[in-house]
């Protein structure tokens, strides 16, 4: 009972904790619509579960043994906020008279919250550390899957709730005249966050 109520409240905390899959989120179901905003909270649930899986297996426990491989997965999830970053901050303003820029197509929104939480280092050291030092071995593997489906539905409700509040009318007027800065300014915090962790990552490896 203990082990199910650390769970409950860890996962629910990592979920709220604002990051990169939240910026995401927001981002594009300000910038593009109610669905894309959704499918991109469907691709970040579906992200959760590709740490399940390999914590499963026992690559959690070499990953969270190995400085190596976690500064790797660090820099990997570094690289792809910083390129996401970018991205949003190259992005052009809308020119009066031009026609509107395409919307995400519903595999790019959910390719994009998939990659998002599949290498972000937060969702890794939060299943990693759940499933090494929080869940026992001993726990029965179909509870364990448990916790995981758990994991990654928990991640698709508060999305879903994150998407329908910024695509909601409200918001999309508050943005209306300012969807560009808008996009720029997510897109340098996700630039922020990749250089902070790349960072954070390179002072840790020459310190040891």
């Amino acid at each position: 009972m203990l082990e199910l109520f650390t769970v409950a409240t860890i996962t629910i905390l990592a979920v709220i904790s604002p990051g990169a899959d939240f910026a995401m989120v927001s981002r594009n179901s300000m910038m593009m619509s109610r669905r894309a905003g959704v499918l991109t909270a469907v691709g970040i649930s579906l992200g959760v579960l590709v740490h399940v899986a390999y914590s499963l297996l026992g690559v959690g426990l070499i990953i969270s043994r190995s400085a190596v491989l976690f500064n790797l997965v660090k820099y990997l999830g570094a690289a792809y906020l910083i390129f996401l970053g970018v991205s949003m901050i190259r992005v052009r303003p809308a020119i009066c008279g031009t026609a509107p820029r395409p919307a995400l197509s519903d595999a790019g929104a959910l390719r994009t919250g998939f990659l998002t939480n599949a290498t972000n280092p937060k969702t890794t050291l939060f299943v990693v550390s759940l499933f090494t030092q929080v869940i026992s071995p001993r726990t029965p593997l179909a509870v364990q899957l448990g916790y995981g489906a758990f994991m990654s539905l928990a991640h698709l409700a508060w999305f879903i709730l994150v998407a329908c509040a910024f695509s909601s009318a409200p918001a999309q007027r508050a943005v209306a005249s300012c969807r560009h800065h808008v996009e720029r300014g997510i897109g340098g915090v996700l630039v922020c966050l990749g250089l902070t962790l790349a960072l954070a990552s390179l002072n840790q490896a020459w310190s040891h």
